[in-house]
């Protein structure tokens, strides 16, 4: 058997490749949209993809499974357990508790596993050519290491209402019915790491065993002890704040992202050309450090940065249901422009056009920001505290207003134009992000709390307020 497991750090994301190395067949088992490197590893192996399967309706990247079967021709497999409310909307043999894929020797057997989502299947993975018992559970958003999927996704992203208790509940069963019932040895891989909004206390290591969870996680003790009440408190509390660009990842995934296929050169612009065009026609994206962008900054750009976590900065802040405009991204050259271009696709901000290696005849403007020990001189500042609520509840300044960091650009009416706003985050990357982003909007009163609220509460001594 051949079995890899890809990663995306940026979104703590898994993938798999499972095949029969007698046959030359293959399945991709939640695929994101960048299918290169699928495509890449199983020709490099000598395999055939032949079947793509989705553990559920991700909602923290757009699927791949419909760019995969449209370049390989792989047969689509999707659930239909769940409700009416959240069947596929796309073409694919439908798939139910106990059903069985053959893919030469391989047997992945589905396993209806409710709670994260209602049509959330598990996969459970024998390798015939060896034995005829299972030893690999991809789970999806079912079971991490050392934690299980949110069940309140729904309401926080998609417009739901109270299905957190109802998904409590089916989670509950799904551990105790279909997963506690399975031998220790059994090696599972879940579709989520640490770093994930799917989870509140995610694991970092990759993988885990029935066996491992069952004596050591959270969970398993209450299910064990029948102490539902417990169990439900619990997993409802602290969740992470969900970005609002995952209720988009949701529909988008119901429906089908739109199939992209070979992708197009980007243009290579030289900024000359792009100068007369931004906030127009051109969104740019300056993804140099936050110092140099403080210094150095292009009036009306985005700072996203070019690091591990470019990705979900971007969806924080880029909304293509309302962003026509062409993105152009500052780059060293084409290959690097083309690595940001794929990590967006992921989250289907598929409007990425060209590229820049310099920046000489942008519009410089230098950012306001203020030190802090110079806060408190700010005539009449609204604070915005763009952490995530657990961080805020830990402790905050006194009269801050809390609103994540992935949900400002979608809450613009909130903020006011006639007096200054004080931004800030835990330490001042995710902060760069939002408040360029704000300017670029139109807000010309944002000033950066410089070194975020660790620096202030370092200087502040005794005056954060504490939950």
């Amino acid at each position: 058997m051949y079995f890899k497991h890809f990663y995306d750090k940026d979104i703590a994301q898994g993938a798999f490749i499972v095949g029969c190395q007698a046959t030359g067949e293959a399945a991709v088992i939640d695929a994101h949209r960048d299918i290169q490197m699928f495509l890449d590893d199983a020709a490099a192996n000598n395999l055939k993809i032949v079947a793509a399967l989705e553990t559920h309706m991700h909602a923290d990247y757009l699927s791949g499974i419909r760019e995969i079967a449209h370049a390989t021709g792989a047969t689509i497999y999707l659930s239909d357990e769940g409700d009416a409310d959240w069947k596929y909307g796309f073409e694919g043999v439908k798939i139910y508790d106990g059903s069985e894929i053959k893919i030469g020797n391989i047997t992945i057997k589905a396993i209806h596993t409710p709670g994260h989502t209602l049509e959330h299947m598990s996969y459970l993975v024998t390798d015939g050519g060896f034995t005829n018992a299972p030893g690999y559970y991809l789970t999806g958003d079912f079971v991490f290491v050392g934690d299980i999927g949110r069940p309140d996704l729904l309401d926080e992203a998609a417009g739901g209402h109270d299905t957190r208790f109802a998904g409590a509940k089916l989670m509950f069963d799904s551990l105790k019915d279909k997963f506690l019932n399975l031998p220790d040895y059994i090696q599972v891989w879940p579709g989520h790491g640490s770093g994930s909004a799917c989870g509140k206390s995610l694991g970092a290591i990759a993988s885990t065993t029935v066996g491992y969870e069952r004596n050591f996680s959270w969970w398993a003790r209450e299910i064990e002890s029948g102490a539902y009440q417990k169990f439900e408190n619990y997993l409802l509390s602290e969740q992470p704040d969900a970005p609002l660009y995952f209720g988009r990842m949701k529909r988008m995934n119901k429906a089908g992202a739109p199939i992209l296929g070979p992708l197009k050169p980007l243009k290579h612009y030289a900024s000359q050309e792009l100068a007369d065009r931004l906030t127009k026609d051109i969104l740019f994206l300056d993804t140099r450090d936050v110092e140099t962008y403080r210094h150095d900054g292009v009036a009306d750009a985005y700072n996203i940065t070019w690091n591990n976590k470019f990705l979900t900065y971007s969806s924080w802040v880029i909304n293509p249901d309302v962003e026509t405009r062409e993105i152009v991204v500052l780059a060293k050259d084409a290959a690097e422009a083309d690595q940001m271009r794929r990590m967006l696709i992921r989250v289907g901000i598929d409007n990425v056009g060209g590229f820049t290696t310099e920046v000489t005849h942008f519009r410089k403007k230098p950012v306001n920001t203020v030190t802090v020990q110079s806060i408190d001189e700010v005539k009449n500042p609204y604070i915005l505290d763009i952490r995530t609520l657990a961080e805020y509840d830990e402790s905050h300044i006194r009269g801050s207003h809390q609103l994540h960091g992935g949900r400002v650009m979608w809450h613009l009416d909130k903020l006011p134009k006639d007096q200054p706003i004080v931004t800030l985050c835990k330490a001042g990357i995710r902060n760069a992000v939002v408040s360029s982003a704000i300017r670029a909007a139109g807000f010309d009163n944002i000033i950066e709390l410089t070194g975020g609220y660790d620096a202030w509460v370092e200087a502040h001594q005794g005056a954060a307020v504490t939950a």
